[in-house]
Parts: structure tokens; C-alpha cells; sequence
């Protein structure tokens, strides 16, 4: 479980590991190229990983065999960097974890190439939003159910639909805490929120159905149906006030 940080020095160093994934996902986003491939972006962002004094908190666990998860247009989550060139048109979504001092940060976007379709552009905005809209419900005392529930309303209301095989979670001094983050549910329901949990909330969002797949290198998620998927992800402390966006950058590629 996400145990509630009541150390002040402590929830200093989660804010300093969140700061730099955070960092790091600014510099590679900026990479990102029609022609690089995406195996030298994993390698560029462990570059920077050592740069900020942090490590990988994606390499090696459970086997993972890449610094940082990597996944194009109908790929959902978990991609690994190798040889494939980025194209124009793409949508690129990098997912940065980083162990910094012993604590996790964790934090997702996703790229457009270029200037990308139409429609594409308008999922990753919605997307985006959708997260937005996620972290207004991330206050102390309300319950994970009303957020899931929030998210998966917004997003079939825009006619797009919540992966469900895959969802946020509690981060902290390991990667995957809990409790569980849904992007989906029913409101009352689930556990309470409480001051000092720290949970990484991320819509993983499908421009077609929500049924995925996992390839034959048993970690790439793609949509069952081909289209495309948008991921955005943010860590985020409760307060006894407003939620606090750990991973909060200054800049976003898309407005």
C-alpha cells in the first residue's frame, strides 16, 4: 500500500525524484525526430537519467529490458526501444520512471511528429484533459471509485474509450504501490484518499475500442483493433488542501 509520507524530509525527497523524472521526460520529449530511432532515445534518456543522479526504474524490473517504455501510435504502453526510426506523423508515448535518494518518481506523455492528423491531435488533447480533470478528484477523502469514474465518463463521452487491463497506482519507495488507480468505476466505491499518499494517476486512452494485447516480446501493449493510444501521467501528493502535481512541467507540447 501507498503508506501516507508524514516525514516533511521525506515527501521533500519524493518531490526532488518526481522533479527529476520530470526533467528527464522535458529533455527527451525534446529528441523526439522523424529518423531517430527508439533505441537511441532509451539510450539518450539513460544518458540524462545519469546526468540528473538518478537510475532507471523501469530497467530490469520484472525483466524489463529498456531504460524507459517507449510506445508508438497503436502501442498502449510498455514498448521497448530497438531499431525502429521514428516516422512523421507519429504519436510517440514516453513513460519515465526514475529512482532518485531511494524514491520513485513516475510520469508519461505522449509526442506528435510534425504536424499529425486531425483527429490524432484531438485524442491527445482530450487525453491530456482527462488527466487534468483526474486531478481535481485527487483530494483527501474522496474515494479512487469517484475518479475512475470521472476519467471513464469524460473519455466515452468524447467517444473514445479506458484501457482497463492497465492502471495507475500508488509510487514511493517502489514503483508499484498500492492502491490501485483505475480509469474507470463506480463513484463511492474504492479506497479513500488520505493526506500523504502519493499516487501516479494515467489515462491510457484508445481512439478505437478498449480491448489490447500483449505482443510476443511479452511486454508491448498494443489496441486490439490497430487505432491509436494516448497516454499521459502525472504523480500526485494528497494534501490536506489542494493535490499537489509532483511531476508538474512548465511546458506541454500540445497547447
Amino acid at each position: 500500500m501507498s503508506i501516507p509520507i508524514k516525514s516533511e524530509r521525506d515527501i521533500e525527497k519524493m518531490r526532488l525524484a518526481c522533479r527529476a523524472a520530470s526533467e528527464v521526460l522535458d529533455r527527451v520529449s525534446a529528441l523526439v525526430h522523424p529518423g531517430i530511432t527508439t533505441g537511441e532515445i532509451d539510450q539518450a534518456a539513460a544518458d540524462l537519467m545519469a546526468d540528473a543522479k538518478c537510475t532507471s526504474a523501469f530497467l530490469g524490473y520484472r525483466g524489463f529490458p529498456g531504460n524507459i517504455c517507449i510506445s508508438l501510435n497503436e502501442e498502449v504502453v510498455h514498448g521497448i526501444g530497438g531499431r525502429r526510426k521514428i516516422q512523421y506523423g507519429d504519436v510517440v508515448k514516453l513513460d519515465i520512471g526514475v529512482v532518485k535518494d531511494g524514491w520513485v518518481g513516475d510520469t508519461a506523455t505522449t509526442v506528435p511528429v510534425g504536424m499529425i492528423d486531425e483527429k490524432l491531435q484531438r485524442l491527445l488533447t482530450v487525453t491530456e484533459a482527462t488527466l487534468e480533470l483526474a486531478i481535481t478528484y485527487a483530494h483527501s477523502g474522496r474515494r479512487l471509485g469517484d475518479l475512475g469514474a470521472a476519467v471513464e465518463d469524460e473519455v466515452t463521452a468524447n467517444g473514445y474509450s479506458v484501457v482497463r487491463e492497465f492502471v495507475g497506482h500508488g509510487v514511493g519507495r517502489k514503483l508499484h504501490e498500492e492502491p490501485q488507480v483505475p480509469n474507470y468505476g463506480r463513484r463511492g466505491t474504492l479506497e479513500k484518499l488520505k493526506p500523504g499518499m502519493t499516487i501516479a494517476i494515467e489515462p491510457m486512452v484508445n481512439m478505437g475500442g478498449s480491448a489490447v494485447k500483449v505482443l510476443e516480446d511479452k511486454w508491448t501493449v498494443v489496441t486490439l483493433d490497430g487505432k491509436p493510444s494516448a497516454h499521459f501521467e502525472h504523480t500526485v501528493l494528497i494534501t490536506k488542501g489542494e493535490p499537489e502535481i509532483l511531476t508538474w512541467r512548465k511546458k506541454t507540447l500540445l497547447k
